[in-house]
């Protein structure tokens, strides 16, 4: 078994609505998650496989050329929120004509960004291009998981992804390995 793995430098805002502490562990309550707040994350897909290629490669890594693109367009300097947040009606108005959400697909649903109409100009076109619509709270643990996913699909021709390894910050990690 062979395994590689390319790493995705880029920043990115969330907040994580549902952050509840236990005070026994925390030693205190303060949920500093549920502010709106950015990090400066680093991604990590691993991809394995039994034997390699005819180059002797698991696969190339300008196969995951296409996912550093896709992060680029979808979710570096942009604000990744949960449809379900409490927030979400009071920062968006999308019950007028001119702003829709549409889906992003990458080997199936992967998220939702504004589409606006004629009438959004200026600030209010950067507000709306600022955000990538999710539908679960982006934490970590679930945003490894989602990329993990989609990989996962897009990559099934060539080789199999091991894991993702989302670095929120140098010293706070989580890693999605999808049942291996």
């Amino acid at each position: 078994m062979w395994e590689i793995s390319k790493s995705f430098n880029f920043c990115y805002g969330h907040r994580v609505w549902t952050q509840e502490l236990n005070k026994e562990f925390s030693l205190d309550s303060q949920c500093k998650c549920r502010h709106l707040h950015g990090h400066e994350a680093t991604v990590d897909v691993t991809l394995r496989s039994n034997e390699l290629d005819k180059s002797g490669m698991v696969t190339d890594f300008k196969h995951l050329n296409w996912l550093k693109q896709w992060l680029d367009n979808y979710v570096d300097h942009k604000f990744i929120m949960d449809k379900n947040d409490p927030l979400f009606n009071t920062m968006f108005k999308l019950n007028r004509d001119d702003v829709s959400l549409i889906p992003v697909n990458v080997q199936g649903y992967v998220g939702y960004v504004f589409e606006k109409g004629d009438k959004e100009e200026g600030y209010l076109s950067e507000y709306y291009e600022g955000f990538f619509i999710v539908d679960f709270p982006p934490t970590s643990e679930n945003l490894s998981k989602w990329i993990y996913e989609f990989t996962k699909l897009k990559m099934k021709p060539l080789c199999e992804v091991s894991s993702v390894t989302w670095h929120e910050t140098p010293k706070s990690v989580s890693v999605y390995r999808g049942g291996v």
